[in-house]
């Protein structure tokens, strides 16, 4: 099975959001629809950046790592250089 890291954009502030998902539509739906609370007060979200792993861990590592002080540098980097999807 297929893991997606995300970042999502808030099209309310700019703000921005980091999850992993095997279906990213899916959450982004639950995430617009306010199932997850942490984003439901700075919807409407777009996906802005996934990643693609074969491996459950390893999507789980690198979604920590870019929530992480020392990822902040490369999250914002991904940030400022991709096109919205």
């Amino acid at each position: 099975m297929a893991w997606y890291i995300y970042i999502l954009e808030s099209l309310k502030d700019k703000s921005h959001y980091i999850g992993i998902s095997s279906d990213p539509k899916r959450r982004l739906e639950e995430h617009n629809s306010g199932k997850s609370l942490y984003t439901k007060r700075k919807r409407p979200w777009i996906i802005i950046y996934t990643e693609t792993y074969d491996d459950l861990k390893k999507a789980r590592e690198r979604e920590k790592y870019l929530k992480s002080y020392r990822g902040s540098r490369e999250k914002l980097t991904i940030i400022e250089h991709c096109p919205v999807v």
